[in-house]
């Protein structure tokens, strides 16, 4: 038995909660009704350490019901973070000097539902305008959120990354109905669609669950050409894991272990081919770069780090120009394809930042 047992909204008082048990010694519990909305818990990042990129979580909870997550049930409704307290937090953090900020959470298409004062175009606008902010990318997005007007109010916003991970989960409108999905893949498309026509090249990336409960052979023919033809930059490929407590653990036709894993390492080629396509376009291109880390490859120094669509790219420490460190944007001019993920690129001579 659990001697403390409170809710994901009690993280900020784990440390008094430890004091007070250690000193009474009675067990606590504190479980908010998840079927209830809630405000999301003030709990802000002040220091982090190790990374270029700052990671923002906007909000949590999900009210989709997808039938094979239990997040619902786990984490409670839609909660948005209040845009106030996500821009003192951008503040702290870019007066630490981070330039790129991502947003996250567990849905956050629906950011600022709850709230009924703000929306997600609405924050990202204010994150735009604030000075020392230089890239904002965004987390996994609903399909249904990318509309014309969407489309061209982010494209309105310089500092927006053009790379776009819409989740998919498959290719084919049967199987997107048993897993409840509130889209068709036609409206996938459409949304594909968008993107394309209002920013050049953008990198667009997706998450694809293989053997889903159900799923035919055809069903993930269905899938794979699905696939073939809007031609992503990057799929995430999961094999379906079975979540106790959901509508799919009590679906009919589960899929054997082995055609799951057949069919993942099938979609896991596909993902490889479009990659090494979509880097290969930019060969011959200058892009911003935004240096990460040293890295060594082949026993020589690289610094490493990743251009505004997301692709990664090393750049020779040696032979610069100029001086490499660590969150310094550079122009670098893309020459060749390093592996299956990676690009090799050289300064510019003339940069910025």
């Amino acid at each position: 038995m659990a001697d403390i047992l409170v809710g994901n909204n009690r993280k900020k008082d784990i440390v008094s909660l430890l004091s007070r048990y250690f000193e009474e010694r009675e067990q606590i519990s504190d479980v908010p009704d998840l079927s209830r909305r809630t405000e999301y818990e003030p709990l802000f990042v002040t220091r982090l350490s190790g990374h270029t990129r700052a990671y923002l979580k906007i909000q949590d909870g999900c009210d989709q019901f997808c039938s094979y997550c239990i997040i619902p049930y786990t984490r409670g409704r839609i909660r948005s973070r209040k845009p106030e307290d996500i821009l003192e937090e951008v503040r702290e953090l870019t007066g630490q000097g981070f330039k790129e900020f991502v947003l996250t959470g567990i849905h956050i298409s629906s950011y600022g539902k709850d709230l009924g004062t703000t929306d997600l175009s609405d924050l990202l606008g204010r994150l735009n305008a604030m000075e020392g902010v230089e890239r904002i990318r965004l987390g996994s997005l609903e399909p249904r959120i990318i509309t014309e007007e969407f489309a061209r109010t982010l494209a309105g916003y310089e500092k927006i990354c053009p790379h776009f991970h819409l989740s998919l989960q498959s290719g084919c409108d049967e199987t997107l109905k048993r897993m409840n999905r509130k889209y068709t893949t036609a409206e996938y498309e459409e949304a594909l669609g968008i993107l394309r026509r209002t920013f050049k090249d953008p990198a667009l990336t997706t998450d694809v669950i293989a053997g889903f409960v159900g799923e035919t052979d055809e069903e993930f023919e269905q899938t794979c050409a699905y696939l073939e033809k809007i031609n992503l930059y990057e799929m995430h490929v999961f094999k379906y894991s079975l979540r106790k407590g959901t509508r799919a653990e009590r679906m009919e036709g589960h899929v054997p272990e082995q055609i799951k894993t057949a069919r993942s390492d099938r979609l896991l080629a596909m993902t490889q081919r479009h990659k090494k396509a979509y880097m290969a376009a930019y060969l011959g291109r200058k892009e911003s770069v935004l240096l990460e880390e040293e890295v060594l490859r082949e026993g020589k120094r690289y610094m490493q780090g990743y251009t505004k669509h997301y692709i990664k790219v090393l750049i020779p420490v040696e032979d610069s120009p100029v001086s490499l460190h660590s969150n310094q944007i550079i122009d670098a001019n893309i020459e060749r394809i390093w592996d299956e993920d990676t690009t090799l690129g050289k300064v510019s001579i003339e940069f910025s930042h």
